[in-house]
């Protein structure tokens, strides 16, 4: 069978179809090993539990966000390739979630209830930028994963010193998400100017403040 052109509506309903895959997916199914796997759990305190249940909450739900985003950004792309690309990306966001699902399940904790929210407003986001053109397109990506990965090295400083489980999950993702803004520049990806980056740190803020307790 020949593969066709995909409009934007395809693109908009794909979108739509990969939003539902984790609450469709339960923990413990991804396409690959969890980089915690073979690590004994901490015997931790009921605090020290209760703060990393948090901030893996926290970023689940930054991994629910970045399924939309990729998504919105992949429905409008011009390029295929950077479509395609965009699309490997998710699917690696996607192992992310899943990680940090299973971690949450661990702490006796669930995701963020606000998870359709996060991944709607993010996947908005991503269209509505994409909108632009490829190039402003990848220039959020690469902002959007140098924030996160500031983010995450902030985790690492505030995870209980011996949640091994957890800092094992953490710093794999952080150096995915340098990954994938190391792909977005070399794709082409153009400077935003200051007031977005601005924006985007002060919205990410309110979802880390938000998802970590609810």
């Amino acid at each position: 069978m020949e593969d066709r052109d995909l409009t934007p509506l395809d693109r908009l309903i794909s979108g739509i179809n990969d939003a539902l895959r984790p609450a469709a997916s339960p923990a413990g199914r991804t396409a690959r090993e969890n980089p915690a796997e073979g690590i004994a759990d901490s015997d931790l305190s009921g605090r020290e539990k209760t703060h990393a249940a948090g901030l893996m909450r926290v970023n689940h739900a930054g991994e629910v966000a970045a399924q939309g985003l990729y998504q919105g950004h992949a429905a409008v792309a011009r390029d295929a390739t950077i479509s395609q690309q965009m699309q490997l990306a998710a699917d690696e966001e996607f192992d992310h979630l899943a990680w940090c699902e299973q971690r949450l399940t661990e702490l006796n904790a669930r995701p963020s209830r606000l998870g359709p929210l996060w991944y709607a407003g993010s996947f908005a986001i991503g269209a509505v930028s994409g909108l632009f053109g490829d190039k402003w397109s990848l220039g959020f990506i690469a902002e959007t994963e140098r924030q996160v990965c500031d983010h995450l090295t902030g985790h690492l400083h505030r995870l209980p010193e011996d949640d091994a489980r957890s800092r094992a999950i953490v710093e794999k993702m952080r150096d995915e998400e340098q990954q994938h803004g190391d792909n977005a520049i070399d794709a082409g990806a153009a400077d935003l100017p200051e007031p977005a980056r601005l924006l985007m740190r002060w919205t990410s803020k309110i979802m880390t403040r938000t998802a970590y307790w609810v």
